[in-house]
């Protein structure tokens, strides 16, 4: 039987095994993100409607030295490419963390079907947490959102990477 969000009136279902296979390998572009960037942990990957990677991205911003360089900018901006258009129709975009008001505009204006995201973002999030931009009403397109899906191992890697972070500093 389907779910109701939080934080949202839509309908979306319970994660299933496709949501945690991309999951996974979102976590796994996040490791990526520390371990050969230095970046802030998080991961994204753009999966098409019949389950084909669009594109895929962790955090780059500070490596590009480019504000908008999010991981979910980074894969949407490969899918764009790929699909040769401006607007991800019928997409899943799958983000280890819950993407910030930039992502969640973004994410919007390029009408992506459904986000399915792990670990919620407290301070930043605009996803339900702080904002819930991605279901509000004053848009003429609305997301369909999926949160918790490993939450855990998500939650795990950012805060051992800011840990990390306080200890060298």
């Amino acid at each position: 039987m389907p779910e109701t969000s939080d934080n949202s009136n839509l309908l979306f279902p319970a994660a299933d095994e496709p949501d945690m296979r991309w999951m996974r390998h979102a976590l796994a572009l996040a490791k990526r993100a520390e371990r050969e960037d230095d970046e802030i942990p998080v991961g994204a990957v753009m999966v098409s409607a019949d389950g084909h990677l669009l594109g895929e991205g962790w955090n780059r911003n500070i490596t590009e030295h480019d504000p908008s360089a999010h991981a979910e900018i980074v894969a949407m901006r490969q899918a764009g490419m790929r699909l040769g258009n401006h607007r991800l129709i019928d997409t899943t975009l799958y983000v280890t963390l819950e993407p910030c008001a930039m992502c969640a505009m973004a994410i919007v204006h390029a009408r992506v079907k459904r986000v399915v995201f792990a670990a919620r973002d407290p301070k930043t999030g605009a996803a339900g947490s702080v904002f819930d931009l991605l279901g509000s009403d004053r848009h003429n397109h609305r997301v369909e959102v999926a949160d918790g899906v490993m939450a855990e191992e998500a939650g795990q890697l950012l805060r051992d990477y800011f840990r990390n972070k306080r200890r060298k500093s």
